[in-house]
């Protein structure tokens, strides 16, 4: 079993709404264990909670906004990914060039 914190835990902790990190497990935004029950938040996960809550409460962002960039910043992460893919194929390749 992996190390995990309830979510009553995490609202004392950071002072939220229960509310709140409900929504954000609705939206699919956090991945949660559930037993007896609770629901528990992956240790893994918390740095993306706390970002999430930031967010929300330091910015003011709303749920349907935290969904949107936490969308873009993946395909963010997916297109600088792939674009690392295609530089190397393309030293690659002119490597294989320079050598004839």
């Amino acid at each position: 079993m992996s190390e995990r914190i309830s979510r009553e835990e995490l609202v004392k902790i950071y002072n939220i709404e229960i509310t709140f990190f409900d929504e954000l497990v609705d939206y699919g935004l956090l991945r949660v264990e559930t037993e007896d029950n609770i629901r528990y938040l992956i240790y893994e996960d918390l740095q993306v909670f706390e970002k999430f809550a930031n967010w929300h409460y330091d910015l003011e962002i709303n749920l349907p906004g935290l969904e949107v960039i936490h969308h873009m910043l993946r395909k963010m992460d997916d297109l600088h990914q792939k674009n690392r893919d295609l530089m190397n194929k393309l030293s690659a390749i002119s490597g294989k060039y320079e050598d004839i």
